[in-house]
């Protein structure tokens, strides 16, 4: 039976998640990964009803522009700043993201990158296999920063940022946070944790995790002005987005010794990173994996799927995606006024 529907999809996926929306629609899947133009995106999104893109597909206004056809864009990721939302919402097109699937494989991330850097892993292990580890080390060599009983800072208690103070139990610390909007006094009690203004967060923080989407306002949160007022012992950790911090200063910070150590796993301009940054013994780097588990990446694409069938009408959840991101379009097709 030939399928009325088809859509797009611009990266390789599980093959059994290819196979649930093959069920319904025409299904047109790129088989290499690759960044691709506004004029190549448009190319491919002219003629279907509807894709999963990634966070490298920005799809804006230029690229939906005079799209009479396109009714459903799902996004691979739970951040979404690579879509215009206003954009998407004016031409009738639904909107989709992945969250809560990937909250607890990244929190666990953001502690690998949180002891990695305070306890030296990635210098110490590029020492020992360089061959350099011949007997003799001195006792106060290799020197790192305790975690347990410290204090941890959260910038952004979402989700993510929430699952990440629960993790903090496991290593006795204090839990300090801000966020635009207080937690209920119930969660706070569960996650031990106080809310304090971002000043506080800065000056007290012996480690501190940014969980914060990137938006405009969250441009550079973290920038020269604030890295001063860390301590110099400190450890910064981001698994949010690039952006976020100020890449230029983080790395003049770590350099001089003002701060002591960072985790990275997202970086401005990505992926491109900083070569000052890349230099660092003290900063631990990898390439935006945080919620790279077998798992998770499975069930992010089935997510991805499930909603862009729904936004198609197919499915248990017909015209209703689980996670879709303007319920406004709900009723609407692409192009209606």
């Amino acid at each position: 039976m030939t399928k009325q529907q088809s859509v797009w999809v611009s990266r390789p996926l599980f093959p059994e998640v290819l196979a649930s929306l093959a069920q319904y629609v025409d299904v047109r899947v790129e088989t290499k990964e690759a960044k691709r133009t506004q004029a190549q995106l448009r190319a491919k999104l002219a003629d279907v009803d509807g894709a999963i893109v990634g966070l490298s597909d920005r799809v804006d206004a230029s690229v939906v522009a005079g799209n009479r056809r396109l009714r459903a864009i799902a996004n691979l990721g739970v951040g979404y700043n690579n879509l215009d939302l206003a954009a998407l919402t004016a031409a009738g097109i639904l909107a989709t993201n992945t969250p809560d699937v990937l909250t607890q494989t990244v929190a666990d991330y953001a502690w690998a990158l949180l002891l990695a850097a305070a306890r030296r892993v990635n210098s110490a292990e590029r020492w020992l296999r360089a061959g350099r580890w011949r007997g003799g080390m001195r006792f106060d060599d290799w020197l790192g920063l305790d975690v347990h009983g410290k204090t941890l800072g959260i910038l952004g208690m979402g989700r993510i940022g929430q699952a990440v103070a629960r993790r903090a139990s496991g290593f006795d610390m204090s839990v300090i946070y801000h966020n635009r909007s207080r937690l209920p006094e119930a969660a706070e009690r569960e996650y031990r944790a106080v809310w304090v203004d971002k000043a506080e967060l800065l000056q007290q923080a012996d480690h501190l995790v940014l969980v914060l989407p990137y938006t405009a306002q969250s441009h550079h949160a973290i920038g020269a002005a604030e890295l001063a007022q860390m301590k110099r012992s400190a450890v910064l950790v981001n698994i949010a987005r690039g952006g976020i911090v100020d890449d230029v200063a983080l790395a003049a910070a770590l350099r001089e010794g003002r701060l002591a150590a960072a985790g990275l796993d997202v970086f401005e301009g990505e992926p491109a990173v900083n070569p000052a940054l890349r230099e660092l013994e003290n900063a631990v780097l990898s390439p935006h994996i945080a919620s790279a588990s077998a798992d998770t990446r499975r069930a992010m694409a089935q997510l991805a799927a499930d909603n862009l069938l729904a936004a198609l009408g197919h499915g248990p959840r017909a015209g209703h995606p689980p996670s879709l991101l303007n319920p406004q379009v709900v009723g609407r097709h692409a192009g209606e006024t």
